[in-house]
């Protein structure tokens, strides 16, 4: 399954744009506004958290505290993002067992930068999945088939970790549209599922018109094997 993040944060702008930004590269984002909300999620065990991402200043609580609690409680990895980059605030950040510290404003990228790393060093997940002759690093967010790097479109990467994630179940397509519809930033109907299941087999099957991979489930779905 693709990463899975919390974000805790209570800026709705920065909301927006983080989840839709995120989503993009592949991960899956649940976001709360509070303290109490996001230990709430951390103790749930049917939410399967990777890591959080987590401002200091908070709705309800603070990053700080919310950070010790979730320490206490769970091994996932925290990053704190906030405007107040002294030196103090860092300091305390890491003290309470925060992974990471990043200051607004960033760059993007070496905002995933950050997170893939973070991800790495702590092993929370699994950094590589197969399908066939095809390996996914989930954290570097790079794609092999038989050796050779290939490049996906932001929502096929995101359909190619649903069907890792899941493999060998069968996925309805209201399934498959309910994981890529964030991603996608828009709105997605059934042919642009199908659309971009052509594409995906066009680049990581031996043979699109036959495929070994992506199989399709009559009355069902689709199955990857």
């Amino acid at each position: 399954m693709a990463v899975h993040i919390l974000l805790v944060e209570d800026d709705k702008e920065i909301i927006t744009y983080l989840s839709e930004f995120l989503q993009e590269e592949g991960f899956t984002v649940t976001t709360v506004s509070g303290q109490k909300q996001a230990v709430e999620l951390v103790e749930d065990p049917e939410t399967d958290l990777d890591l959080v991402l987590m401002d200091v200043s908070l709705e309800e609580g603070n990053g700080f505290s919310a950070c010790a609690e979730i320490k206490a409680k769970s091994d996932l990895p925290v990053i704190f993002l906030t405007a107040s980059g002294d030196e103090y605030s860092v300091v305390t950040g890491l003290d309470l067992g925060a992974d990471d510290y990043i200051g607004k404003p960033f760059r993007p990228r070496e905002l995933v930068s950050r997170i893939r790393s973070v991800l790495r060093r702590s092993g929370h997940v699994q950094s590589v999945l197969e399908l066939g002759d095809v390996s996914i690093d989930a954290t570097g967010g790079t794609v092999r088939k038989a050796g050779q790097e290939i490049f996906l479109s932001a929502l096929e990467y995101r359909l190619l970790l649903v069907f890792a994630g899941n493999k060998g179940k069968v996925l309805s397509r209201g399934q498959l549209l309910g994981e890529i519809w964030d991603a996608a930033g828009k709105y997605v109907n059934d042919n642009t599922l199908v659309v971009y299941i052509k594409r995906l087999r066009e680049k990581i099957e031996d043979d699109p018109g036959k495929p070994q991979i992506i199989k399709t489930v009559r009355g069902l779905g689709y199955r990857a094997d």
